[in-house]
């Protein structure tokens, strides 16, 4: 019996299997996955503030129930949640200014990436946030609990290694800043 490739496994239909107010569970051929419901996307933002005290990346940390812990993270939200016709650089700017209380001058759009392909089809587009400016507190909408953490990048890995000896997952996206101390 020869086995199904998974190239060749597009070819069979997409069967919901069950589908939440967020999310779908999918199954397509043997593989099971899911994606988010409605279409919706999401959009993460890279925002250094740059400042006379030097440059500070802005992260956030929320509980995320599935991790069972509060998770360090860079900040995010999700594109078109309200509104389908959201732009994903709208999303961002509001996101960051919600989450963090910082509006941007000016977003940049650094392409799509998906976070884990072999289980979740969501992508997240990712922005680059530049000219900040600290307009509010942060902590995101009511309920979401949201802690704004501004880090000098020259202590960035020590920071984030002090945070994981505390307990606190760390989102995959955050190798976008720790990549090269793992390559050098």
């Amino acid at each position: 019996m020869s086995e199904t490739s998974p190239e060749d496994e597009i070819r069979f239909p997409e069967e919901v299997m069950w589908e939440g107010r967020f999310i779908t569970a999918k199954r397509r051929g043997r593989w099971e996955y899911v994606s988010r419901s409605r279409g919706i996307r999401a959009a993460v933002i890279v925002a250094i503030d740059e400042s006379e005290d030097g440059r500070h990346i802005l992260l956030v940390d929320q509980f995320r129930v599935p991790l069972g812990r509060r998770c360090i993270e860079l900040p995010a939200g999700l594109v078109g949640d309200d509104s389908a016709e959201e732009a994903p650089s709208l999303a961002a700017t509001r996101e960051l200014e919600e989450e963090t209380g910082y509006r941007a001058g000016r977003m940049v759009d650094l392409g799509e990436y998906w976070s884990s392909p072999g289980m979740v089809s969501e992508s997240f587009t990712l922005f680059r946030a530049f000219g900040l400016e600290k307009v509010g507190d942060g902590g995101g909408v009511p309920g979401e609990d949201i802690r704004v953490h501004r880090v000098p990048l020259a202590g960035f890995a020590d920071w984030i290694a002090a945070r994981r000896a505390e307990g606190f997952a760390m989102d995959v996206k955050l190798l976008t800043l720790l990549g090269g101390a793992f390559i050098a």
